[in-house]
């Protein structure tokens, strides 16, 4: 199959499961015309965060990577209005106009936006020992993905789920020998799930709208770090 092939069947899927008339596709418009990156989930793979976080009952989720607040929509509607969404984005004119969909699509009451770099932010973060997040969406600057993992499980507990997207990078993830920054730091990550005995982990493939490309689902199965 082609990757026009790949993206018919994600507009299928779409048209069918998803739908398209709504806060998530105005967010996306406001995104586009605001001139942010169109580096979004995809609309499909924003209703499977949806329904990981409904399917383990998530009250409180941590997002690093904010964007245009796109997958925060979705990740805010599951916890309910009762839950909690923090998310962290280094631009701040990312954070305004994220700011701006979250209320727009009438969650933003439930989604806190820190805006500077996920590795300053996640330490002050942490010193304020908050509950537990039941889980984190990773999808960030690609270099950082193990420290931000390392930082997820120290803010987690047993049962959370951590997912990390974008690791597969068209199938270069498998290359030992690539030059590139981001799929070293793949690789990397990959290193770290199968090495850490808090977490159980594997890598999910997906082609779509997107290309080829995948993501990193990791529980975590043992007592998180101190």
């Amino acid at each position: 199959m082609t990757t026009f092939e790949w993206a018919d069947v994600d507009s299928y899927i779409v048209d069918s499961l998803v739908g398209g008339e709504d806060s998530t596709a105005t967010a996306l418009a406001a995104n586009a015309a605001a001139g942010l990156p169109a580096i979004d989930v995809s609309p499909a793979q924003g209703k499977f965060l949806h329904l990981i976080a409904r399917s383990i009952g998530a009250r409180r989720v941590l997002e690093i990577g904010t964007l245009g607040g796109y997958s925060t929509i979705w990740l805010a509607r599951a916890v309910g209005k009762d839950g909690q969404v923090i998310t962290l984005e280094f631009e701040p004119r990312h954070a305004r106009v994220a700011r701006e969909n979250l209320d727009r699509a009438e969650v933003g009451d439930r989604v806190e936006i820190r805006v500077g770099a996920a590795l300053d932010n996640l330490p002050v973060l942490a010193e304020e020992d908050p509950e537990p997040f039941d889980l984190v969406f990773i999808d960030a600057d690609k270099v950082n993905n193990s420290n931000y993992v390392l930082w997820a499980l120290r803010l987690t507990r047993p049962g959370s789920v951590i997912i990390v997207d974008n690791v597969v990078r068209d199938g270069a993830v498998a290359d030992e020998h690539s030059d590139d920054p981001a799929v070293q730091a793949s690789r990397d990550l990959v290193d770290l799930l199968a090495a850490e005995p808090s977490l159980d982990a594997t890598v999910v493939q997906t082609v779509g709208s997107k290309g080829w490309d995948g993501f990193a689902y990791a529980v975590v199965n043992g007592e998180a770090l101190d």
